[in-house]
C-alpha cells in the first residue's frame, strides 16, 4: 500500500487544502484543525449546520497563521494570536481558546452570513483525546471532533460507490488527513498500528460519519448518500462507519508515495 493523498484542514469545518507532504506531530498533522468558528456565545460552528463554512478556504502560512479565502475571492491573512484574547469556547476538554481579532472576526461574518469569531488554540497538550473515544493517558488533541488524524481507502471509497451507485462518490466528503490506496475494502479498521512512511500510528478507533457527508463539498448539494449505502452495509452499535482515526506515536514527514504497512490486530 502507498499513500495517494494528503490533505489538511487548518480551519475546522472550513475547506482544505492538498499538500504533498505532511509533519506529524502528537496531535496530528502540524496546523490541521487548530482554528475554528465559534458564535458570540463560544459555541462551535460546523459546517454540520453551516454547510457554507465549506466554501471558505482555509491554507496554513509559513509562520503558522491562516489565509482565508471567501466564496466571493477576498482573502484575508490572520496571524496566530499568540497573545490572547482569550475567549470562552464550548469544545469537550477545552473552555478556552486565543480569539484572532475583529478584522477576522469580520470577515468570517460576512462570508458565512451571521456574527461569528475565529479562534485558535494555542496548545493541543491542554485537551485531551477523551476516553470514550479510544484515548490514551497523555495523548493531546488539536480541535479535531474526536482524533488526531483520519486515514481513509481509496479501495474502501470504490466499494461504498458501488453500494450508493454512484462511481463519482468524492473523498473530499469525509475530510481525511491521508488516503490510501488500499488492498481490500475496509481493511484498515482491522489494523492495530500502522506505519505511513517513517512515523508509526496507533489505530485509535473507527470513525462514525455523520449528515456532514452528505453535502457535496464543491456545490453544497445535499442527498441521501453516502449515508444511506453506509447504513444499509456499514452500521453497527446505531451508527455507521467509514475511515479510521490514529495517534502518531512520534513525529516525522510523510508523503504522497510513501508506503503503507497495517500491522493486524491480533499480530
Amino acid at each position: 500500500m502507498e499513500v495517494t493523498a494528503l490533505h489538511r484542514y487548518p480551519v475546522k469545518s472550513l475547506g482544505g487544502t492538498p499538500e504533498t507532504t505532511l509533519e506529524i506531530e502528537p496531535w496530528g498533522p502540524a496546523g490541521d484543525r487548530r482554528w475554528a468558528v465559534v458564535d458570540e456565545q463560544g459555541a462551535t460552528l460546523t459546517a454540520r449546520t453551516m454547510p457554507a463554512m465549506l466554501l471558505v478556504r482555509a491554507e496554513l502560512t509559513p509562520d503558522g497563521g491562516v489565509g482565508l479565502t471567501a466564496p466571493s475571492g477576498r482573502r484575508l491573512v490572520v496571524p496566530r494570536p499568540e497573545q490572547g484574547p482569550r475567549v470562552a469556547v464550548a469544545f469537550r476538554n477545552l473552555d478556552h481558546a486565543f480569539g484572532a481579532g475583529d478584522e477576522a472576526h469580520r470577515f468570517l461574518s460576512t462570508a458565512l452570513g451571521r456574527p461569528v469569531r475565529l479562534v485558535w488554540q494555542p496548545s493541543p497538550v491542554e485537551r485531551a483525546i477523551s476516553e470514550r473515544n479510544g484515548g490514551l493517558p497523555g495523548e493531546a488533541l488539536s480541535l479535531a471532533d474526536a482524533g488526531p488524524l483520519l486515514l481513509t481507502s481509496e479501495r474502501s471509497l470504490a466499494q461504498l460507490g458501488q453500494w450508493a451507485g454512484d462511481a463519482s462518490l468524492a473523498m473530499g466528503r469525509f475530510r481525511p488527513n491521508v488516503v490510501v490506496d488500499g488492498r481490500t475494502p475496509f481493511e484498515e479498521e482491522g489494523w492495530s498500528s500502522v506505519r505511513i512512511g517513517p512515523v508509526a500510528f496507533r489505530l485509535q478507533q473507527a470513525c462514525d460519519r455523520c449528515v456532514m457527508t452528505m453535502i457535496d463539498p464543491e456545490t453544497l448539494a445535499k442527498g441521501k448518500e453516502p449515508l444511506r449505502a453506509l447504513a444499509r452495509h456499514r452500521k453497527r452499535d446505531g451508527k455507521t462507519w467509514f475511515g479510521v482515526r490514529l495517534v502518531p506515536l512520534g513525529r516525522g514527514s510523510i508523503a504522497i508515495g510513501d508506503a503503507v504497512a497495517g500491522v493486524p490486530a491480533g499480530a
